[in-house]
């Protein structure tokens, strides 16, 4: 096979998984989350990040991506703030973790189109919350890497189940 053939071929592999990736959760949206649960999710971020000595940011926002809760460790990067909220609002708007965008950019080719998606934030850390099988919200965590964000705010989807 020509090395043509096969870097076609690979292409549209790359662009079908992507495509199924990218595909919308199948979960409805759901009436927008209340602040204590707001305040108990970031809560159990903050208990994760304060476990591994981690100084973060958690932005819990409601499912129109509007803010409901912000909770700023002391001695964090002041820049962490605005970038939680973006991977909160991400996360509900699209309905998706923003690790999905993230894998998508990382696999160049027809996934580099997620840079020219407004509010598309490809940085793993953000999750929709989804109560009762429906997305009330979501959550976003920023401060460390990527993966340890991500834990985080792992931790504050679990305190919600």
């Amino acid at each position: 096979m020509s090395q043509t053939i096969l870097k076609s071929l690979l292409a549209m592999l790359f662009a079908l998984c992507a495509s199924s990736a990218l595909a919308q959760m199948p979960n409805p949206y759901g009436a927008p989350i209340s602040l204590e649960n707001a305040k108990k999710a970031a809560a159990a971020a903050e208990a994760e990040a304060r476990k591994n000595n981690w100084k973060m940011a958690f932005a819990v926002t409601d499912i129109s991506g509007d803010l409901v809760y912000l909770e700023k460790m002391d001695a964090t990067q002041t820049g962490s703030v605005s970038v939680a909220i973006g991977k909160a609002r991400s996360a509900a708007l699209f309905k998706r973790p923003t690790k999905v965008f993230q894998d998508a950019v990382a696999g160049g080719g027809a996934g580099l189109r997620i840079l020219g998606l407004e509010g598309a934030v490809p940085l793993d850390g953000g999750f929709p919350i989804v109560m009762d099988g429906k997305i009330v919200g979501a959550i976003g965590a920023s401060g460390a890497t990527g993966e340890q964000d991500a834990q985080c705010a792992a931790a504050g989807l679990a305190a919600l189940k």
